[in-house]
């Protein structure tokens, strides 16, 4: 491992990824106690991601997902209601709510924080059933907007073109930052808080095994979602070594939960808890690696396939898609289970449903 991703590194302007301990929680208009902390918001597609806040007591009204969404639990605890059957969610528990899903109420008993990449738009309901209001990535480019924030660009030529500067107001830190969040996915650890599952798309990820190929002992894998359908793949990583070169052919997200995440172009000291990276279709990394001796463990959305190479120039070494991850947790008894809702192709990480009584 070398001494830094890139010792000349010379930061200027708003990069591929942001910091979302350095932001302030946003307010969101006609849900109270709810507020947010942007990341990333689509006009083309109308993806966003964000981390949104829960005051404690306070509960998202009765909403429709025009497009999936998966999520995070980071700190708190909720209880999520759906079908008639109530979860409680504590901090480590993971979710992939399927388009046109009718969730009846998310309540946070405590202040809870959740990581969220939704798809398309929500739609609140009002007691009667009717739509209240949309919630889109309209609102979330807005929102940024107001208070000056610059999210990630959304393309690899926007990162070529983006103008502006970080959020330069005053910041409140996720409640990851201060801690080892490492433990919310960790195994290793106390199990006696896990949560209470009954719904089968949701999963204590403490409860799904870590993957370790042959060959990349220093890599740790929970495969927690594979679509067959968009190719779209969910995991946590333990990345202990330096990641080959390689391209990114779809589109890619990640949230560093324990450990400092160093890249080329990126600081020597690294991205610690909390940095939001997003990595549009076409971005290459020519090493990836951690830059102390902690594990580095974070959140992984991968949009597409990843190309491996020896460097540029070379030859592909090998491109892992979706098919290649299901293939993985199938030879390493990491079971997958298809999603109950009969329109959705999703495989999800599976562990034994608790009740919650």
């Amino acid at each position: 491992m070398s001494e830094a991703p890139n010792p000349d590194y010379n930061p200027s302007g708003v990069g591929d990824c942001i910091d979302t301990n350095k932001l302030p929680w946003i307010p969101i208009p006609n849900v109270s106690g709810m507020s947010i902390k942007p990341a990333r918001a689509s006009s083309e597609s109308g993806i966003f991601s964000l981390v949104f806040k829960l005051d404690s007591g306070a509960t998202l009204p009765s909403s429709v997902y025009l497009g999936g969404m998966d999520m995070l639990v980071l700190s708190g605890k909720a209880e999520y209601e759906q079908e008639g059957s109530k979860s409680i969610l504590n901090p480590g528990t993971w979710g992939f709510i399927s388009a046109n899903s009718k969730v009846n109420a998310f309540t946070a008993i405590e202040d809870t924080e959740v990581l969220a990449n939704f798809y398309s738009a929500v739609a609140f309901l009002k007691d009667d059933g009717s739509v209240d209001s949309l919630f889109t990535a309209m609102d979330v480019l807005g929102l940024a907007k107001n208070k000056k924030i610059v999210l990630v660009p959304n393309s690899l030529s926007a990162c070529m073109e983006i103008e502006g500067e970080p959020y330069k107001g005053n910041g409140e830190p996720l409640e990851i930052a201060s801690k080892n969040a490492g433990k919310l996915v960790n195994d290793s650890v106390d199990t006696s808080e896990n949560s209470e599952v009954t719904h089968p798309h949701f999963v204590d990820t403490r409860e799904v095994p870590w993957i370790v190929l042959p060959g990349m002992e220093d890599v740790g894998l929970k495969i927690l979602r594979v679509s067959e359908e968009t190719g779209y793949i969910s995991l946590i990583v333990r990345h202990n070594g330096v990641a080959d070169p390689h391209t990114h052919i779809g589109a890619s997200d990640f949230l560093v939960l324990q450990g400092r995440l160093g890249v080329r172009a990126g600081p020597p000291e690294g991205y610690g808890p909390g940095i939001w990276f997003y990595e549009p279709a076409g971005a290459r990394h020519d090493a990836t690696q951690r830059v102390t001796d902690e594990d580095l463990i974070y959140t992984a959305n991968l949009y597409g396939p990843v190309m491996f190479d020896s460097g540029p120039g070379t030859q592909i070494e090998s491109i892992l898609s979706w098919k290649e991850y299901k293939g993985m947790a199938e030879a390493n008894g990491a079971k997958l289970v298809p999603s109950t809702k009969p329109d959705d192709s999703s495989l999800l990480a599976w562990a034994p449903l608790k009740s919650a009584d």
